[in-house]
């Protein structure tokens, strides 16, 4: 060979070996992906193991330069990290700004900061819309007709922003600004003769006392006090309602059944015989409502009982059972495609137990369960919360609340206590014998997470599982009797460290299926 054909095949040999690396790098720096969550962690490796690094904001674009399974690579600032590509869309055409959320449940606190801890100062009913302004978190910052506000990103979704101002559900229900009454949350709110708190202060009123609403201004509510006095009051400490929102004692048209094997039973009461048993998704004709209980025609002739808390009612008319949305397929290695429900134990005038410390359960279970519920969002999953607020529900509601939304799993939260202040420790409870793979899965991600004793997996009869058909645990996350247990307990970084290992036992429980 030639010196110069030397040359040649040298030229083109360092051609692929430098040229095609340089061109795959500048194509996968071209791949630009738009945040589409509120929030999205950057983290040091491709999974949710990996320590956070840094946080993206919705609608933030970055560039990808590698991917691993369903995990992007990407360089931010100079710096690279991961993120989970199922919360990420392509750059094109994701332009489109963001103008409406509409409520996807009814009575939906509106707070005045984004915190479970903070007032609430309207609700939102099934179908009502009302403007985004941003997020934090999971929280998202609202107005409506002139009230801003913050409401939980579990329970809205987003809309176009020319969508139309009501809906055939909304228009059934009175929005938040038909409110009129107000209702004192505080021990005493001074009444100020103009809507500002500079202004002179012209009464004083008192905890539970309810006024008329005259106007409301931004954050502002004139109310009419004695003598057909008015003043104004700062709607941060009280609550809106309306005198049209009373609970109707009117029965729905149908109720349709939530769980295989339900029983309808010949009298109202779980004592009574039971008529037969019915399937999810069979629908019964309402012909009264006593109580709890509904009374339904039978396809037999007759009439039977059913309980409220194992139905969903409707107001249509309709004699075929409603279709189940088809499911997302499961992701192996992810959440991604499973429902899970997430009982943040206790709630409203249930405190549950409270602490040497003075910290109440009913508070701390809320505050783990919506950081869990962030965690398996992010992981893909779809979360149901049986309740987001401080309030109350029914023990036979909660399970009702999984089975109805088609959940996958159910984990109720709680703390613990014991008269032996010396007792410490986590507990994984389980009902049913089903159940024990399920709670030894979780009790293994928590021992796996947490530095307390672990109490390992015991069989309790609790109603929440007792009464669940789903895969369900109820853990008892450690002692508030102990005072320096409650001491680890209270702390943000246990509450990290608990629901990380949570999530890590469903993962090992789904994978396993």
């Amino acid at each position: 060979m030639s010196k110069l054909a030397k040359l040649i095949a040298a030229f083109l040999l360092l051609s692929v070996i430098v040229l095609e690396p340089l061109s795959v790098t500048a194509d996968s720096l071209e791949q630009t992906v738009v945040v589409d969550s509120p929030t999205l962690n950057i983290r040091s490796g491709p999974g949710l193991t990996y320590s956070v690094t840094g946080k993206l904001k919705d609608k933030q674009k970055v560039q990808v330069i590698d991917r691993s399974d369903d995990w992007l690579q990407v360089s931010v600032n100079g710096e690279t990290g991961w993120i989970a590509a199922w919360l990420t869309a392509s750059a094109k055409g994701a332009s489109k700004e963001k103008g409406k959320i509409v409520s996807r449940v009814n009575s939906l606190n509106i707070r005045s900061s984004p915190s479970i801890e903070s007032a609430v100062i309207g609700k939102l009913r099934t179908g009502d819309l009302a403007s985004l302004v941003e997020y934090q978190g999971e929280w998202a910052s609202i107005i409506v007709d002139g009230l801003q506000g913050w409401v939980h990103t579990t329970y809205i979704t987003e809309v176009d922003a020319d969508a139309p101002e009501s809906s055939p559900e909304s228009a059934k229900n009175p929005k938040v600004t038909d409110a009129n009454l107000f209702t004192v949350k505080v021990n005493k709110l001074n009444v100020r003769k103009k809507p500002t708190q500079s202004s002179k202060r012209i009464a004083t009123v008192a905890k539970n006392e309810t006024f008329q609403i005259e106007r409301i201004d931004g954050n502002w509510i004139q109310i009419t006090l004695e003598g057909k006095k008015s003043g104004w009051v700062y709607s941060f400490h009280g609550e809106l309602s309306s005198a049209n929102s009373v609970t109707s004692n009117s029965s729905p048209d149908t109720v349709s059944i939530v769980t295989n094997g339900t029983n309808i039973r010949v009298q109202p009461t779980t004592s009574s015989d039971i008529a037969l048993r019915a399937d999810a998704g069979e629908v019964f004709k309402v012909k009264a409502k006593k109580d709890d209980w509904y009374e339904i025609q039978l396809n037999t002739g007759g009439t039977a009982y059913v309980a409220e808390w194992v139905v969903n009612s409707s107001n249509v008319s309709t004699t075929s059972a409603a279709k189940v949305p088809k499911k997302e397929k499961r992701v192996p290695g992810t959440l991604k495609g499973l429902k899970i429900a997430i009982d943040a134990g206790h709630g409203g005038n249930d405190r549950g137990t409270t602490g040497i410390r003075g910290n109440d359960e009913k508070d701390l279970t809320l505050q783990t369960a919506e950081l869990l519920s962030g965690k398996l969002k992010e992981a893909g999953a779809e979360v149901v919360m049986t309740r987001n607020s401080d309030t109350y529900v029914s023990l036979r509601k909660r399970p009702s609340i999984a089975h109805s939304e088609g959940a996958d799993a159910f984990v109720s939260l709680h703390y613990d206590a014991n008269p032996d202040r010396s007792i410490v420790g986590f507990t994984t409870y389980y009902t049913k014998s089903a159940q024990q793979s399920f709670a030894q899965s979780i009790n293994d991600g928590l021992a796996g997470s947490v530095d307390l004793h672990n109490r390992g997996t015991q069989s309790a009869n609790y109603l929440v599982l007792r009464e669940n058909q789903l895969p369900a645990v109820l853990i008892e996350l450690g002692f508030l009797s102990n005072s320096s247990e409650e001491r680890v307990l209270t702390s943000s970084y246990f509450r990290e460290q608990a629901s990380q290992g949570i999530y890590k036992g469903l993962l090992q429980y789904f994978d396993g299926q």
